[in-house]
C-alpha cells in the first residue's frame, strides 16, 4: 500500500512539473477573447483573411522559463516512461523494486531499462497497423465543422467522423484478435518496445515539426500561425513553431492527440486486462472496471471531438515536444501505469468493491461530459 500511494503521489507532482514550464502568456481563451456578438462574428469572419489582428509582443526570454526548466522536462520524462515500462514488467511493480535495483548498481538498471525498452520489429509492426487503421478511419467523410479563428486568420476545418473511429477501431482491434491474428493481449506484450519506439521516433518528429514551422528542409508551414516564439531554440522545439501542422492533408494535432493517442488509452485497459486473465487464469475486477471506466470516458471523449478542437490545446498550444510528444509517449506510458502495474500486481478488490468504485468513476465522467458542455 506504501508503494501504491508512493506512486500516486510521484505521478501528481509529474503532471505538476509538466504544467510549470508555460508560457508566461498562456490564459484561458474566455479573458482573452470575449465572446463577440452575432453581428461581430459575422464581420470578423469576413475581414479575418484579410487583415489578421496584431500579436502581442513577445515575453522577454527568461532562462529559468525558457531554458532550464524545458531542458529539465524533454531530458527527465522520456527517461521516467523508459523507467515505469520496465518497471511495470517487473514480477513486483513497486518502488521498492526500484531502490533495490538501483542499489544493486544503476549502470546495470540503465542497461536492463534500455533493453526492456529497444524497439524491435514486432513494435514496429504494430503502431504501423495501428497508425494505418486510424488513417483509414480518419478518412470517412463527415460534415464539416470549424475551430476558432487564430489570431493570424486562420480556421480550421474537420471532418466530424470521430464516433466512427470510436466504433470501428476497437471493433476491428477485437475482431483481429478473435480471429488468431494477435492476442488480445498484444498491447501488453509489446509494451516496452512500443514505449521505445514511440519515444525515439516522437523526439524525431517534433525535430520535423519544428523545421516545418521554420520553413527548413524544404518544408513549408501549413498556414499563418508559424514561426519561431523569439525564445530560442530550445524553447521553439519544446513549445513547437507550428499552431495547425498539417501532413499530407493529416491534421497533425487531431490524429496524433486523437486518433493515436486517446485511442491507445482506450484499448490499453482491454489489452491489459486479458493479460491479466492470461497470467492468472481469471478476471481481475479492478482492472476490468478500470480499464470499463476508462473505456466509457474515452468515448465521451470521441462524442466530444470536436469541442476538444476547439480547446486550449488545440488553439493556443503548438505542435511541440511539450503537446505532441506528451501526446505520442507520455499518455500512453503514465496514463496507463495504474491499469498495467496490476497485471503483475492484481487489485485484491472483489466485484461489489470494484463495482462501488467504477460508479464514482462513472459519476466523475458525467461531471465532466457538463463540464466540456458549458465550456
Amino acid at each position: 500500500v506504501g508503494d501504491r500511494q508512493s506512486v500516486s503521489l510521484l505521478l501528481c507532482l509529474c503532471n505538476l512539473s509538466v504544467h510549470t514550464a508555460m508560457p508566461a502568456t498562456r490564459r484561458s481563451p474566455a479573458r482573452e477573447r470575449p465572446s463577440p456578438s452575432p453581428q461581430r462574428r459575422r464581420s470578423g469572419v469576413a475581414k479575418s483573411a484579410a487583415a489578421a489582428p496584431k500579436q502581442a509582443a513577445p515575453s522577454k526570454l527568461s532562462l529559468v522559463d525558457h531554458v532550464l526548466l524545458p531542458l529539465l522536462l524533454m531530458v527527465t520524462t522520456p527517461t521516467f516512461c523508459h523507467i515505469t515500462a520496465w518497471l511495470t514488467a517487473q514480477p513486483e511493480p513497486t518502488l521498492s523494486t526500484l531502490a533495490a535495483a538501483a542499489a544493486a548498481g544503476p549502470a546495470a538498471l540503465a542497461a536492463d531499462v534500455l533493453a526492456s525498452t529497444m524497439p524491435d520489429a514486432k513494435a514496429a509492426v504494430l503502431l504501423t497497423a495501428f497508425s494505418g487503421l486510424a488513417l483509414l478511419i480518419y478518412a470517412i467523410p463527415g460534415p464539416v465543422k470549424f475551430g476558432p479563428i487564430s489570431d493570424r486568420g486562420a480556421r480550421p476545418a474537420y471532418a466530424d467522423n470521430a464516433m466512427w473511429h470510436c466504433v470501428l477501431f476497437p471493433l476491428v482491434f477485437v475482431l483481429g484478435a478473435a480471429a488468431g491474428l494477435y492476442p488480445l493481449s498484444v498491447l501488453y506484450d509489446n509494451f516496452g518496445a512500443t514505449v521505445g519506439l514511440l519515444n525515439f521516433g516522437g523526439l524525431a518528429f517534433c525535430a520535423l515539426l519544428y523545421a516545418k514551422g521554420l520553413s527548413r528542409l524544404g518544408l513549408r508551414p501549413s498556414g499563418p500561425d508559424a514561426g519561431s516564439s523569439g525564445k530560442g531554440l530550445l524553447f521553439d522545439y519544446y513549445w513547437g513553431t507550428e499552431l495547425y501542422p498539417q501532413l499530407g492533408g493529416v491534421d497533425v494535432k487531431r490524429f496524433v492527440n486523437c486518433r493515436i493517442s486517446m485511442t491507445y488509452w482506450m484499448l490499453a485497459g482491454v489489452s491489459f486486462a486479458a493479460a491479466s486473465h492470461s497470467r492468472h487464469g481469471r478476471l481481475d475486477p479492478g482492472l476490468v472496471l478500470c480499464a470499463a471506466s476508462q473505456f466509457v470516458y474515452l468515448v465521451k471523449f470521441f462524442y466530444w471531438e470536436i469541442g476538444y478542437m476547439r480547446s486550449i490545446d488545440i488553439i493556443t498550444d503548438r505542435a511541440g515536444f511539450y503537446e505532441t510528444w506528451g501526446c505520442l509517449v507520455w499518455v500512453p506510458s503514465i496514463y496507463t501505469l495504474h491499469t498495467r502495474s496490476m497485471v503483475q500486481l492484481p487489485s485484491g478488490l472483489s466485484w461489489p468493491a470494484a463495482g462501488a468504485i467504477f460508479a464514482v468513476g462513472l459519476l466523475g465522467v458525467a461531471f465532466n461530459f457538463e463540464a466540456d458542455l458549458q465550456r
